[in-house]
């Protein structure tokens, strides 16, 4: 038979490890988010703008619709601007921390092509993303969340750029950026908020 005070030990440690492990498996709170467009801004070549503004629209929707955190229908919720107050009241019945509309700005987009050293034969396209989010609070308009998000794609091409090359750099730079802002974005989130 073990003495007292081992077994005390024994226990609490096994219960701080259980309670530990309770912690790290918390779920995520989950949230809504809203998109209310993509901007471009004025300074950005209008050819390279019209490249990039798809498809970083596209990949916003995606991962609106598709990460974990996010849930993205909320069928039978009251309109927001109408109802606010019963727009809270639906959010807290489903579990969801909170709704934000959410404006991209595209800030930079550039793709140039350099040569490669020691390669003559090859050339290495430079595809470049930034973006910056804004998530105002749904019903309320007030700022809920900022995140800047920014991807470098460089691939090796041969003598001639290819529309398969373009298209592919394009889309994995507004894939990268994009994740790159909602990990800012999450943080931001996962702060708790101060009692007024």
């Amino acid at each position: 038979m073990m003495p007292a005070m081992p077994r005390l030990l024994l226990l609490t440690l096994l219960t701080l490890g259980l309670v530990g492990t309770a912690a790290e498996a918390a779920p995520k709170k989950k949230y809504h988010f809203d998109l209310a467009a993509v901007n471009v801004k004025p300074e950005l070549k209008p050819d390279v703008a019209k490249a990039a503004t798809p498809r970083v629209e596209a990949q916003v929707r995606k991962t609106f619709e598709s990460h974990p955190q996010l849930v993205a229908k909320l069928d039978g919720a009251p309109d927001w601007k109408t109802a606010a107050e019963a727009y809270r009241k639906f959010l807290t019945k489903k579990g969801i921390a909170g709704a934000y509309h959410v404006t991209v700005d595209l800030t930079e987009a550039s793709e140039e092509v350099v040569p490669m050293e020691g390669k003559p034969n090859s050339q290495r396209l430079v595809v470049r993303v930034a973006i910056h989010m804004l998530g105002e609070n749904m019903p309320g308009r007030t700022m809920g969340f900022t995140g800047e998000g920014s991807a470098t794609i460089k691939q090796e091409i041969g003598k001639k750029l290819h529309d398969r090359d373009r298209q592919f750099a394009w889309d994995a730079a507004a894939e990268a950026a994009v994740a790159d802002a909602m990990v800012t974005v999450f943080k931001q989130l996962a702060v708790p908020k101060k009692k007024q």
